[in-house]
């Protein structure tokens, strides 16, 4: 018997199953799965990193005891895919098991699915339920759904503030490279665990050269992102940080120029295609997140032509009095969290 509570609880299940791969299935989406029978759980299982199994593959090969299968429902966040891909279509192992009865969050916007999973499961006459928690399904995989959907990636705007609001001190000639540090040793772990959840990360010249910083993940554990920076004209020099090898750094300039092999550079012209240019390029590469880490210029770019998607802003309690000023979101904070040394505010472009 149908009861919506009941499939609401164990969809919440599949969400919390599905976040467990935050930072290592991109650019699949995060996907949790939950086999019920006679009212509980008999398997669980998550999709865990990109290439590897997925969830419904992972929970059904877990079952202990496979004869409760043609008596059970399966929970899934996300349509089961239809197609082959670098795993076997789920839909069709689905069906093979004789499952009855299949519970899913959300359709999958991928136009190699969307849609065909469901279709193929109600076709073989099992009994499909759409929609359950979906704004809770849509909101884990929103990276996933803006990609798909908006032909771009995710884009989290990231940066450090004073109290009065300036993102950095003015910056001379003989003044020594280095950050000028609004927040401590907490927010800067914190930095490093959001780089590891997301796919990209970015800098402008100035930022690059003034700050000299990794952009890598160091204080948490988890993956690099893929660091990119614009030079438009060639000026950064091959000693910094970016350029270490450590990682993946892809160059946007308009002046290519010989640089370590891993490095890649990608020529874009013009400062009004430089942010059109960049997410062409990583659309075309399967990145589904961006963080913009700065510097102000670079990230005025992005919220002059309203392409952000979250703003992740830490306000300290240092003040400049005078320097590089904030960007201004037109927006108001939708959390506010009291961190060590300054408040964290998150902002949403509706």
């Amino acid at each position: 018997m149908k009861d919506e509570k009941t499939d609401m609880g164990f969809m919440d299940r599949c969400l919390e199953l599905a976040g467990k791969g935050l930072g290592s299935t991109a650019p699949n989406p995060m996907v949790g799965c939950v086999l019920v029978a006679g009212g509980k759980i008999i398997a669980e299982g998550y999709h865990r990193e990109y290439g590897g199994p997925h969830a419904e593959v992972n929970a059904i090969q877990s079952v202990r005891t496979p004869e409760l299968l043609t008596s059970s429902t399966l929970y899934v966040n996300l349509e089961p895919c239809s197609h082959h891909g670098k795993t076997p279509p789920c839909s069709r192992l689905i069906l093979d098991k004789g499952i009855p009865r299949v519970v899913i969050g959300t359709t999958d916007p991928n136009k190699a699915v969307s849609g065909s999973g469901i279709s193929q499961l109600r076709e073989k006459g099992l009994d499909v339920t759409i929609g359950i928690r979906e704004k809770e399904c849509l909101e884990l995989n929103r990276r996933f759904f803006i990609y798909h959907e908006n032909k771009r990636p995710y884009i989290i705007l990231k940066w450090a503030q004073t109290k009065d609001g300036f993102i950095d001190r003015e910056r001379r000639p003989e003044t020594e490279v280095g950050i000028n540090w609004i927040t401590g040793d907490m927010e800067r772990q914190l930095v490093h665990k959001w780089r590891s959840e997301e796919q990209a990360i970015l800098v402008g010249t100035r930022t690059a050269l003034v700050d000299d910083p990794e952009l890598t993940v160091r204080d948490w554990t988890g993956r690099h992102p893929l660091r990119l920076v614009i030079d438009r004209k060639g000026l950064l020099p091959e000693n910094l940080k970016l350029f270490n090898g450590k990682t993946g750094t892809v160059v946007f300039t308009d002046k290519i120029r010989e640089l370590a092999e891993n490095i890649r550079q990608v020529r874009i012209s013009g400062d009004n295609d430089m942010v059109d240019g960049i997410l062409k390029f990583l659309y075309e590469n399967e990145i589904q997140s961006l963080i913009v880490e700065g510097g102000s210029e670079t990230l005025e770019g992005f919220v002059k032509s309203n392409l952000w998607d979250e703003a992740r802003v830490f306000v300290g309690d240092q003040i400049f009095k005078s320097g590089i000023k904030a960007p201004r979101l037109p927006a108001e904070a939708s959390e506010e969290h009291r961190l060590s040394a300054s408040v964290l505010r998150i902002l949403r472009n509706k």
